[in-house]
């Protein structure tokens, strides 16, 4: 099925603030109980309340974290999710409320998902019968939010089909892959149809037959005029994306000297060192190569300004040895580090 291409799904600042309004609001908190939402996210309540802030992945995740324990109830990830109607998600939601049907409005949710949440990953897989939902996602989390952002997502379906056809979709399957947690959660009150627990995915299983019913509020202009909005928001998005390796580069930046190592970068980005490799390979580059190449940089500016041994590079770029710093300048550059400076020196003149 045909899609448009997703903006690569890193720790970009693509979340609105808005989601973490609606998590506060359904939490009952006052202006004076935010800082404990906003708990190691590096984000202020003034931030929180401007319209135009976006958080990154791991921001929002902690603030889902900081959510679930403040509320320690088994339904608050349905409960939220029935805030989360089409108005909530913006153009993306304006664009599957007035699309012709709920095929429409699964493909364009689908396609500009990396506008709203760029961590979650739909795909869709259409037969005779059936349309068949799959939901991943990118990063690593614990299993209690993996379970709220499942809820969630089913949540988000749900309301947006019960929109499009006019009435709660009983005949939909819904496949979770966390453990049944019971009735305290509240699942037979807020997911019409079937629901089953501890499958390999997340799914979810559409009748054909509710895919192709019109949507009596179907707009062709205000689908059009909503579709051109997230395609420019998408357009923006991967605009502003950083590659992994420039992710990379600022981290190592703002660590000691060629201390960050590949285990430690994998964590901040919420992915695994396998999950790193194989992304930066996509871009033609490793970890190794990323260190080496901004410590031959560093190498080569200390060289140049002249007023440092070479001693004192090798110190100044964690090097315990210099004679380990002068093997590795030399496979950096192709020369030693005095013949580096040397070669500096005549070409100023």
């Amino acid at each position: 099925m045909s899609q448009l291409p997703r903006a690569d799904s890193a720790v970009l600042t693509s979340i609105p603030a808005s989601y973490t309004r609606l998590i506060a609001q359904e939490l009952g908190m006052h202006a004076r109980d935010l800082p404990d939402l906003l708990s190691e996210t590096d984000l202020t309540v003034e931030q929180l309340l401007d319209e135009a802030t976006r958080l990154s992945t791991k921001q929002q995740i902690q603030v889902i974290e900081n959510a679930l324990r403040l509320s320690q109830d088994e339904g608050f990830g349905l409960r939220l999710g029935k805030r989360l109607t089409p108005p909530a998600h913006g153009p993306m939601g304006f664009l599957a409320s007035s699309s012709p049907n709920l095929l429409a409005a699964v493909e364009a949710i689908q396609a500009f998902l990396p506008t709203r949440v760029s961590f979650v990953q739909l795909s869709l897989n259409q037969n005779d019968d059936k349309l068949v939902i799959s939901c991943t996602f990118d990063v690593e989390m614990r299993p209690e939010v993996s379970r709220f952002m499942a809820e969630i997502c089913a949540m988000v379906f749900f309301s947006c089909a019960e929109f499009i056809i006019g009435r709660p979709a009983v005949e939909v399957e819904t496949h979770f892959a966390h453990a049944d947690p019971g009735a305290s959660a509240g699942y037979a009150e807020h997911i019409p149809g079937s629901v089953s627990f501890s499958n390999d995915d997340i799914v979810v299983r559409v009748p054909m037959h509710l895919c192709r019913i019109p949507n009596v509020s179907a707009n062709h202009e205000s689908y059009a005029l909503a579709r051109k909005q997230c395609e420019a928001a998408l357009a923006n998005l991967r605009g502003a994306q950083h590659s992994y390796r420039r992710q990379i580069e600022t981290m190592m930046l703002s660590h000691p000297t060629g201390t960050l190592t590949e285990e430690d970068a994998a964590a901040a980005l919420f992915v695994s060192k396998r999950t790193l490799a194989r992304r930066l390979k996509k871009e033609g580059v490793g970890f190794r190569q990323i260190r080496d190449d901004l410590l031959a940089r560093q190498a080569k500016s200390y060289l140049r300004d002249g007023q440092l041994s070479v001693d004192a590079i090798a110190t100044l770029l964690n090097y315990h040895d210099s004679a380990n710093f002068r093997r590795a300048f030399k496979r950096w550059c192709g020369m030693p580090p005095d013949q580096y400076r040397i070669a500096g020196d005549l070409t100023l003149e």
